[in-house]
């Protein structure tokens, strides 16, 4: 599975190159796929390609960002107007049109929650920057009454998983924007073997200095993806205002 693409084509290539290798029957994209600088328009290509062979997807909080009235901040505005300037208007529309969850045998994707995109499951945002771990009886009274074995979600930028009841909580790794200080790009695989599910997370290194360049050379935005990208943090995005997982 892969989330948070945000716009980065050269950390979505290296991590399409490990997927495919891995031939999976199922790819499943959990959103937040076009909100970045580096080469928005092919990573919405690429996704939009993959859609089209049998990808599972959900929206995401920055697809929402693409509804009228969408953006907070003066520079998401900002950022909403050269995308959509630079952008296939009918790849903008397609995953602003995203579902909010999606099923396939047994597993239940949803980008936060089930219930929101900008809300998140195992992690919980604290002011500061910091995540703690959800309340396990907060996390067991949403997931039991949705009957799912498996429930994927991205948004966090931070990969783990644990076992609430009978469910299996996965929160995928980013592909991009990292939060951990590991700039490489990040993938998460769900194997079914003799009835138990199995997660492994992989992290891919990628052409950081190529995407930097192309961020530089095609937008106004290089610096701040420059920062984001090199130092795999969140310390230094745009201008102070992240419309991201926290609430």
């Amino acid at each position: 599975m892969i989330s948070d693409v945000h716009g980065n084509a050269f950390a979505l290539d290296a991590v399409l190159r490990e997927v495919r290798a891995a031939s999976p029957d199922l790819i499943v994209n959990l959103g937040d796929q076009a909100e970045g600088s580096s080469d928005p328009a092919r990573a919405l290509g690429i996704q939009a390609e993959l859609a089209a062979a049998g990808a599972l997807e959900v929206r995401g909080n920055n697809e929402e960002k693409l509804w009228p009235g969408g953006r907070r901040s003066a520079l998401s505005r900002s950022y909403g107007a050269w995308l959509a300037a630079h952008t296939d208007p009918a790849l903008l529309a397609r995953v602003a049109a995203l579902p909010l969850t999606a099923r396939a045998e047994g597993l239940l994707a949803c980008h936060g929650t089930p219930d929101s995109a900008w809300d998140s499951l195992l992690w919980v945002w604290d002011h500061g920057g910091y995540y703690r771990a959800r309340d396990p009886r907060e996390l067991r009274a949403t997931l039991d009454p949705l009957g799912a074995e498996v429930v994927l979600c991205g948004h966090t930028h931070r990969a783990g998983t644990t076992r609430v009841g009978d469910t299996l909580l996965v929160n995928a790794g980013s592909v991009s924007d990292q939060v951990d200080g590991d700039p490489r790009a990040r993938w998460t695989r769900l194997d079914r073997v003799n009835g138990q599910w199995a997660v492994t997370f992989h992290a891919v290194p990628y052409d950081i200095e190529a995407a930097v360049t192309w961020a530089c050379t095609h937008t106004p935005f290089g610096d701040g993806e420059a920062k984001l990208l090199r130092t795999g943090t969140m310390d230094a995005r745009g201008d102070g205002v992240w419309e991201g997982p926290q609430p």
